[in-house]
């Protein structure tokens, strides 16, 4: 026994020494198959993290798209997307019940919740310290991050383009390119001349494809009633887009929309063209899909919606040889008095971003992530895809293949499926009016790729009114101006308070008596009308707008543009 220890120990020494003659002989060669500690994956951060992500506009996707792989290869960052599913709009209040939250929130409207509940942080430093990019891409627009007077620490970042070009429209009236072509190529600017094309059209049309024409279709049984009912007054009114409200551009006065004047004499309008039988009877109970297949069949000859809630049938349309029955936009109002606001320059709205928890514990790594989002690199990627795969350069400018042109413009799983134009929204973004360090658009959406993806139909009712694009014959966005407080509907209203409050019990009453009031005999409408007047100051309305006048004044002197 005593022999076995004794070999034992010469052999511990002999081992000891061999160790540290290869360490001074060759301690940089390593034994094939082995791995140091300092250059493994993990040391040297090439492993990548996960980041959590709720979005609460996304949907079920996978991080796996060629972009996506790219966006990794740069950032060292993989993103588990989370969204809200069938639309749950308690996901955020959920959250800070629990007091569990992902890595990174794109939280819309109630990121002031998550701010009141110390769920997301402060990003100022990390701004001032690490934001190069961040800095460049808002340069004097930055302020218009910061979260309140009172509190002006910025919060988020992202969801909107700073620097924006507005070579189409969307959201107000659209017609049939057929009903134009049929009139004659009549000129359209009031509701009295849109009205009186439906009527004729509709009268010498009263079927399309088999199927009853059907002059006008809403989609108002669900929260779409915002931009297919409420909204399109406000465009007719020639009131710039400000949610629910009103501001006055002199005074930051503002008011609940819905009491302005011109919405009674809208809606009063509506209410005609239902009692004559050229509105959808199904325009406040259908479902969504009913309303995109009534649309993709080609009988429905007006909406008053946005593009990018019709993009389906849309495309559903010249998929099936049926371009005459797409849609040109109109710059209809009231009357000739008032201007189209659909192309208005709201500037860089602010307000809605992407935040980072409080209690992630990848901070560092994730504002560095949002960092690099708003790159140079990023932005190119992001927008364009990847060079050799998706675009080439010919005499030193980007061109995108046929084939992928050709998918983003007609496939409406082209940007999911490959990751390009899928990662822009709500992530940082220059806008579509940037130019990168060589002075080409940042984006592959320029006018001239718009015009040239008309439809054969587009451009012939294009060359017949002499213009080259839509957007030809609304009023110019240099006329219209910029707004100095951005948009109202990107506001973050303090949670609980009278603001939220009050607008919520005014939406409510507004969207059911509004409704009725469309619908009911003409002879009714007034008094539906004055009675919703009289449950609005119930609700306490002039509250509310006292307080929505005083937030927009804060905003202006929070900006520094009042």
């Amino acid at each position: 026994m005593k022999n076995n220890w004794l070999w034992m120990g010469l052999f511990l020494v002999a081992m000891l020494v061999f160790v540290a003659c290869s360490n001074e002989t060759g301690g940089d060669e390593e034994v094939e198959g082995s791995e140091s500690p300092e250059n493994s994956e993990e040391s040297t951060g090439e492993e990548p993290i996960t980041l959590t992500f709720f979005n609460a506009d996304g949907e079920e996707k996978v991080f796996d798209d060629r972009v996506a792989e790219k966006i990794t290869e740069a950032t060292g960052v993989v993103l588990e997307m989370d969204y809200p599913v069938g639309g749950n709009d308690e996901a955020i209040p959920l959250m800070i019940a629990s007091g569990e939250y992902p890595d990174l929130i794109f939280a819309k409207g109630d990121i002031g919740k998550l701010i009141e509940a110390g769920g997301v942080i402060a990003l100022d430093d990390y701004i001032e310290e690490k934001g190069d990019n961040l800095k460049t891409m808002y340069g004097e627009q930055l302020d218009r991050l910061r979260n309140s007077l009172s509190d002006p620490s910025i919060y988020t970042v992202g969801t909107y383009g700073v620097e924006n070009a507005f070579w189409e429209t969307s959201g107000t009236f659209q017609i049939q390119l057929d009903v134009l072509r049929e009139q004659g190529y009549p000129e359209i600017k009031t509701l009295d001349d849109f009205e009186a094309a439906l009527t004729d059209y509709y009268e010498k049309n009263p079927e399309i494809n088999g199927q009853p024409t059907i002059p006008i279709s809403l989609l108002g049984s669900d929260w779409r009633w915002l931009i297919t009912v409420g909204n399109p007054a406000g465009f007719a009114a020639g009131i710039p887009d400000d949610g629910q409200w009103y501001v006055n551009p002199d005074t930051g006065e503002t008011t609940y929309k819905f009491l302005e004047p011109e919405f009674r004499e809208y809606f009063k309008w509506l209410n005609g063209l239902n009692a004559k039988g050229l509105l959808d009877p199904e325009s406040f109970t259908q479902t969504y899909d009913t309303y995109i297949a009534k649309l993709s069949s080609g009988r429905v000859l007006s909406v008053a919606d946005q593009n990018w809630n019709i993009g389906d049938a849309d495309q559903a349309l010249v998929a099936s040889g049926l371009e005459e029955r797409t849609y040109a936009p109109l710059p209809v109002t009231l009357g000739e008095e008032y201007k189209s606001q659909g192309l208005k320059d709201y500037g860089f709205a602010g307000g809605w971003g992407i935040a980072i928890s409080s209690t992630s514990e990848h901070q560092e790594k994730a504002f560095e992530f949002l960092n690099w989002m708003a790159s140079e690199e990023a932005q190119i990627l992001l927008n364009w895809g990847i060079e050799g795969e998706n675009y080439e350069i010919v005499d030193g400018e980007r061109v995108m293949f046929d084939d992928d042109r050709q998918r983003m413009n007609s496939d409406s799983n082209y940007s999911k499926e490959t990751g390009v134009g899928y990662y822009v929204y709500p992530f940082p973004q220059w806008g579509n009016g940037s130019l990168d360090s060589n002075g080409q658009s940042i984006t592959p959406h320029s006018e001239e790729d718009i015009i040239e993806n008309f439809n054969s139909v587009e451009k012939e009712v294009l060359a017949e009114y002499g213009m080259d694009n839509w957007i030809d014959w609304f009023p110019a966005t240099e006329e219209l101006g910029r707004s100095e407080h951005g948009t109202v509907a990107n506001f973050t209203i303090p949670p609980g308070g009278d603001i939220q409050i009050i607008q919520q019990r005014a939406d409510d009453i507004t969207e059911q008596r509004i409704t009725q009031a469309i619908l009911a005999d003409p002879s009714e409408f007034d008094n539906l009308w004055d009675s919703m007047l009289d449950e609005l100051e119930s609700a306490r309305i002039d509250t509310a707008n006292e307080a929505m006048t005083q937030m927009t004044k804060d905003i202006l002197e929070l900006w520094g543009t009042n």
